[in-house]
């Protein structure tokens, strides 16, 4: 086929053009990255000093404390998350508008607000009118309201790019629209809308490093008390970059779980039906 959907497929010239952009892409990233690397050396980062304190068991304890402050902290708005964005798509797609007008209101309202604003209402409103509240719940808040306004799109979106002609046949033998929209269109909806759920739940949990902000001990506030020791000559860029490889690799974990479920949704179940038993009436057919 000489097109695609989005746009023609180039001819041999165009191939080799574009071999050429990627070949030249890909020789300017490595030198950049050399680069970094050379000025890190030139620096004194990879100096033994910089790194001895990862060895110590203290160090380590206290990166696993973070992550698994982090992990807290992005589980439990993960699943608020979910939650508050099923909820909203349900109300922006119900046929009433009392549910509608609300629900769309709130999710353009949250899906506006920047994320560090929200997270500082969470935490200084409620001391404003004296109620205590913990610096993970609000993260927590912050997290929820602005992922569940992005993950009630993504719900909206991935059930009405479903074909209309699904919930017409649906309606047409008798169902109600909830079962229509459990029975039809969600299972059809999910394996289209998996990908941007998961790339949003690690959005998710990149952000939850804004919890440094309010003193929340996950891990980039971690990674910043270990860079800040003096004794060790102050190592920020050693500290970070484990703190990244950390987060990269939850990151590629996510995406790999994401990979295997929607090769595992996407598989069509076929079954092979045992033919019928020769019977008199058969034969006479």
């Amino acid at each position: 086929m000489s097109s695609s959907v989005l746009y023609d497929l180039p001819g041999p010239r165009g191939r080799r053009r574009n071999l050429i952009i990627g070949v030249l892409a890909t020789l300017a990233i490595a030198a950049l990255i050399a680069f970094v690397i050379y000025r890190f050396y030139r620096t004194g980062q990879f100096e033994e000093r910089r790194w001895a304190q990862f060895e110590y068991q203290a160090v380590q304890i206290e990166l696993v404390n973070g992550l698994v402050a982090t992990l807290k902290a992005a589980g439990i708005a993960t699943v608020l998350a979910l939650l508050f964005g099923a909820i909203f798509a349900a109300g922006r797609l119900s046929d009433h508008r009392i549910l509608r007008g609300p629900s769309v209101a709130v999710v353009e309202l949250f899906r506006a607000i920047p994320l560090l604003i929200l997270i500082f209402f969470g935490y200084y409103v409620p001391l404003q009118y004296g109620w205590s509240i913990s610096n993970l719940w609000a993260l927590v808040i912050g997290l929820t309201l602005y992922n569940g306004s992005v993950l009630a799109e993504i719900f909206r979106a991935g059930i009405n790019a479903v074909p209309r002609g699904q919930s017409e046949a649906a309606y047409a033998i008798g169902l109600r629209k909830s079962q229509t929209m459990r029975m039809i269109l969600l299972p059809q909806a999910v394996r289209s809308m998996l990908p941007a759920i998961v790339s949003q739940l690690v959005v998710l949990l990149k952000d939850t490093a804004l919890g440094f902000i309010i003193t929340y001990p996950e891990l980039l506030t971690v990674g910043k008390t270990i860079g800040g020791r003096l004794t060790f000559g102050f190592p920020y860029v050693p500290a970070y970059l484990v703190v990244a490889a950390i987060y990269i690799g939850i990151c590629g974990l996510l995406s790999i779980l994401a990979w295997w479920l929607q090769r595992r949704m996407g598989r069509v179940r076929t079954t092979t039906a045992k033919p019928l038993p020769v019977t008199d009436a058969t034969r006479q057919i």
